[in-house]
C-alpha cells in the first residue's frame, strides 16, 4: 500500500474518536433523598416519568447520581460540598433537610425540591408565585392533613381515646410539626396523644414490646422516610398486635397497613422531574413558581380491617378512594 494512501486511511479512522472526544459530557443530576432506594423504586420512576416529559433520559442524555442518606443525614455537608466542587448541573432534593442543607451549600447550583414543609417558612423561597434564588420545587399541602387523618380515624374508632403516635426525631422539622399538629386536633376529638420515637429498626420491635404493657387503642404513624422503608415491618407488628393504625401514604396499606390518608408522591416526583428537565433546558429557578399539590387519596385494606376484627362503617368506606380487598 502506498505511503498517502495508509496515511489517509489512519486520518478516517481517527475522525469517529476525535467525533466522540469533542462530545459534550451529559448533563449531571445529584439526587437525594432520605430513604432507600428499595423502598422508594416506584417514586423514583416518577421522576424518569418527568425527565422523559422533558426530553430527557438516564443514561441516554442525562445521568442521574443517586444519593440515600437512609437516616444518616450526618453525611449531607459533605454530600452536598462534593456535588458543589463538581457543579452537577441540578440538585434534586426530595425532602426537607437536605433541601435546606443544599440552599446553603450553594446560590448558583439549580436546586429543585419535593416537600411537605412550607418553603417560605423555612426560608428557601421568597414566595410561591416568585421563588427568587436558584431554588424551587413542588410543596404538598400538609396544613391540615394530620387533623383530617384523626378525623377519619376517629371516624373507624369512634370509642378509641389513647393514641400512640409514632415520629422519626432525626427527622426534626416533621416531627415537630406532626407533634404540634397531632396536639392541636386531638383533644377536639376526645383523644389523648403519646408520642413515641423511633429511629432503628430494633426500636420499633423495642415500641411494641412496650405496646404488650401499655397498648393504645390506636397507632398515628407520622410522615418520614425512615418510617416508610420499614411500612412492612409496622404493617406486619400492627396485624400481629391487632392494632389499629393510620399511616400516611398508600405504600403502607399496599403491604397490609389498615388505612392511610395522604398525597400521591409518585405524582410529586413526577413533577420534580419535569422541572429538573426544564432547567437543564434553560428555565430559571426563579421564573419557576413552587408548585402546590393537594390532592390526598384514602385508602382502606378491608381485607386486614377483618384480620383485627374491626367492621369499617360504611359511610367511611364510601369516602375511599379505593378499598384493598
Amino acid at each position: 500500500m502506498e505511503r498517502r494512501a495508509f496515511i489517509g486511511l489512519l486520518g478516517a479512522a481517527a475522525w469517529p474518536l476525535a467525533a466522540r472526544a469533542q462530545q459534550p459530557a451529559m448533563p449531571v443530576i445529584g439526587f437525594i433523598r432520605d430513604g432507600s432506594a428499595q423502598g422508594e423504586a416506584r417514586w423514583v420512576g416518577g421522576f424518569h416519568k418527568g425527565l422523559i416529559e422533558t426530553g430527557y433520559v438516564e443514561g441516554k442524555n442525562v445521568t442521574v447520581e443517586y444519593h440515600w442518606l437512609e437516616g444518616k443525614y450526618d453525611r449531607l455537608p459533605e454530600l452536598l460540598a462534593d456535588l458543589v466542587r463538581r457543579q452537577v448541573a441540578v440538585i434534586a432534593t426530595l425532602s426537607t433537610l437536605p433541601t435546606q442543607v443544599a440552599k446553603t451549600a450553594t446560590v448558583t447550583i439549580p436546586i429543585v425540591f419535593g416537600i411537605g414543609a412550607d418553603p417560605v417558612e423555612l426560608g428557601l423561597v421568597d414566595s410561591f408565585a416568585n421563588p427568587g434564588g436558584n431554588v424551587t420545587g413542588v410543596n404538598v399541602l400538609t396544613s391540615d392533613v394530620v387533623a383530617k387523618r384523626l378525623r377519619l380515624l376517629h371516624d373507624l374508632l369512634p370509642n378509641a381515646v389513647r393514641i400512640a403516635v409514632l415520629v422519626d426525631p432525626n427527622n426534626a422539622i416533621i416531627t415537630k410539626t406532626t407533634v404540634q399538629d397531632v396536639q392541636k386536633a386531638a383533644p377536639l376529638m376526645g383523644m389523648q396523644t403519646r408520642i413515641i420515637n423511633a429511629t432503628t429498626v430494633g426500636e420499633i420491635n423495642e415500641v411494641f414490646a412496650a405496646f404488650e404493657r401499655e397498648r393504645p387503642d390506636a397507632l398515628f404513624v407520622a410522615p418520614d422516610s425512615f418510617l416508610t422503608s420499614r411500612r412492612v415491618q409496622l404493617a406486619t407488628l400492627t396485624a400481629r398486635d391487632r392494632i389499629p393504625a393510620t399511616y400516611p401514604l398508600r405504600d403502607y396499606v399496599e403491604v397490609g397497613g389498615l388505612m392511610s390518608y395522604g398525597p400521591d408522591f409518585t405524582d410529586m416526583f413526577r413533577h420534580v422531574g419535569v422541572y429538573t428537565g426544564s432547567i437543564l433546558k434553560g428555565a430559571k429557578p426563579a421564573e419557576l413558581p413552587v408548585l402546590q399539590s393537594n390532592k390526598f387519596d384514602l385508602v382502606i385494606n378491608l381485607t386486614t380491617a377483618k384480620a383485627i376484627g374491626i367492621d369499617v362503617p360504611p359511610t367511611l368506606l364510601a369516602l375511599a378512594d379505593e378499598v384493598v380487598e
